[in-house]
């Protein structure tokens, strides 16, 4: 199975990336990082920077890193968190560090590309941004757990977000 390329963003909301690293290891997924300069300071104030240690972690800055080109064989890619900024950057194919570059490079190639912004109140340009991504072929699915299944722990609650990332990754 070819490997799915996390990124993580500076938006707060740390324990989806965990347990999107901890479902995969449980699926026999292999994943490889990209996270930002703020992802990774959230990922500290929040107390999840462990979860890096066992992963393959690319340079943000790194543009001759494997997820740079299309020529690399990725099942695709998920943002979680997903920062309104690095939404936007996305929509507007700036590809200005890895994780931007990896997700275009998703779009163009035709690979699932799903985005979990976790940001509220969405004003106009959030709505249209996200609108313009659905449009080129990426998925929203916004960090909105839900409580069928009667959650008990906040780590029940972000695996419902969670679960509904790989469906799409894997449908």
């Amino acid at each position: 199975m070819r490997p799915v390329i996390l990124g993580i963003t500076g938006a707060s909301g740390s324990i989806y990336a965990k347990r999107f690293l901890l479902s995969a290891k449980e699926r026999g997924i292999s994943v490889e990082v990209i996270a930002t300069k703020t992802g990774e300071a959230v990922l500290k104030h929040e107390g999840c920077e462990h979860i890096l240690q066992n992963c393959k972690v690319h340079a943000i800055d790194d543009f001759f890193a494997p997820p740079a080109t299309g020529s690399s064989e990725y099942a695709g890619m998920a943002i979680l968190p997903c920062s309104m900024g690095t939404l936007g950057r996305i929509a507007a194919g700036t590809s200005d560090n890895l994780l931007i570059r990896a997700a275009d490079v998703c779009l163009k190639e035709n690979r699932p590309l799903a985005l979990s912004p976790r940001e509220m109140p969405l004003s106009e340009i959030h709505l249209e941004n996200m609108l313009k991504l659905k449009r080129a072929g990426a998925v929203i699915i916004p960090a909105c757990p839900h409580f069928y299944k009667h959650p008990k722990t906040i780590e029940d609650l972000a695996d419902t977000v969670v679960e509904r990332v790989f469906n799409f990754l894997h449908s």
